[in-house]
């Protein structure tokens, strides 16, 4: 009987450890973006394995500084996905290079498809997500060389509480993460959201509401 119940522990603590992310079933295999290929991998059409080079694996220049921040959030966001980086096929990995302006926001949003490890390069970030039930708050400030990890899918955000400009690097577990920025799909969906589901919703004025629909 001890057996059977190690034997059933045992099989259960090895499903739990490869329920979430399994083992590739495929090798790795490069995009590309026309279909004479006949292979079809991760909803990308893939280069023959015969024709790979080392610039398939290769993206230059991601610490070049962004000119961008001169915007209302002051940040500036460089996702280096599948779709700029084909080499990133099947590897369910991706990256971002983040530039924050002083007090540069990068909004609260979500990666529906992958966890965010976030390192802090230069600066002083303020970062946090939000749990879905209860709702609570993790949040931390961090330092150059800290590093700090969002979950998948749920709201997190980095706020720049430095004078100075800050930059931060994201390793994402996907190729194709994913983003969804809450005011964009709040305030700014075509056709927009009717204004009274957003009134009961953040029990707001309507005034308030067109305000916010035409600022997005």
């Amino acid at each position: 009987m001890m057996k059977v119940v190690i034997v059933a522990i045992l099989a259960l603590a090895t499903t739990l450890v490869s329920a979430y992310d399994p083992s590739p079933l495929q090798g790795f295999y490069v995009a590309i973006n026309y279909t004479d290929s006949a292979v079809f991998v991760n909803g990308k059409f893939c280069k023959d394995p015969a024709t790979f080079i080392a610039n398939d694996f290769f993206f230059p220049k991601l610490n070049i500084p962004s000119n961008r921040t001169a915007n209302k959030l002051g940040s500036s966001v460089n996702l280096v996905n599948v779709d700029k980086f084909s080499g990133l096929n099947t590897l369910g990995i991706s990256l971002a290079h983040i530039d924050f302006a002083p007090y540069g926001l990068n909004p609260p949003h979500t990666h529906p498809r992958g966890t965010e490890l976030l390192v802090v390069i230069e600066g002083t970030l303020l970062v946090g997500f939000v749990t879905s039930n209860p709702n609570k708050l993790f949040t931390k400030v961090l330092n150059k060389g800290d590093v700090f990890v969002f979950p998948i899918g749920l709201i997190h955000f980095q706020f720049n509480i430095g004078e100075t400009n800050a930059l931060a690097f994201s390793g994402l577990s996907s190729q194709n993460p994913g983003l969804i920025t809450i005011t964009n799909i709040v305030f700014r969906s075509n056709p927009p959201i009717n204004p009274v589901v957003l009134i009961k919703a953040f029990q707001l004025d309507k005034s308030v509401v067109d305000y916010l629909q035409k600022q997005f």
